[in-house]
């Protein structure tokens, strides 16, 4: 049994990650913007207060990775400074609050996102997403205790898109973040969601 925590657990993928780590016989805590445990992982000092209250963690699965803006020349400045802070700085800053917190050859699992081609309308997904995993790929090579840091790329998520055939159910999404929690020695990877078949 390993002890959890999933922040964004009450979204459409963390709560199939809640379920599917709890059928497994992990014990979990969840925690979002507004759950019992509140977190905004945009804010440092909010991911400090909640790790500091949650001692002999094995895990921390992050579900929720705030959006911003998509097009390259969409507002300005400091709009697009603010979508970094959730979606790619406040997961770099859960890794560093993490690390001093979890037992020797614990985990951290992040999300990003799959882009196959260059998109319209993707500018600022990609650039998350590529510097969350090339920060993963390195930051696993520097981390103590056996300690492990993985990224999923979920593509389309089937709930989220109201399709009965489009996308990749949000079950077999949180089998991927599962297999990361779980796999000794899987680290410092980005694990693109693919369709069961």
């Amino acid at each position: 049994m390993v002890n959890v925590l999933v922040i964004g657990g009450s979204g459409t993928i963390g709560a199939a990650v809640v379920r599917e780590l709890r059928e497994r016989g992990h014990a979990v805590r969840s925690a979002s913007r507004s759950g019992e445990l509140a977190v905004d992982i945009e804010r440092p000092e909010s991911v400090d207060a909640l790790l500091a209250g949650l001692p002999e963690l094995d895990a921390v699965v992050c579900c929720a990775a705030s959006g911003g803006l998509t097009m390259v020349d969409a507002g300005g400045d400091a709009e697009f400074t603010r979508g970094l802070d959730g979606k790619l700085l406040g997961q770099v800053r859960l890794l560093r609050s993490a690390i001093p917190r979890l037992r020797d050859g614990g985990s951290v699992t992040l999300t990003g996102g799959t882009f196959v081609e260059p998109l319209p309308g993707a500018s600022f997904g990609a650039l998350v997403n590529a510097g969350l995993s090339a920060f993963v790929a390195a930051a696993a090579l520097e981390l103590p205790r056996g300690l492990r840091v993985n990224l999923v790329a979920p593509g389309w998520v089937r709930e989220t898109l109201g399709s009965a055939t489009d996308g990749v159910p949000a079950a077999e999404v949180a089998l991927v973040y599962a297999r990361a929690v779980e796999q000794a020695g899987l680290t410092g990877n980005t694990l693109i969601v693919a369709r069961q078949k």
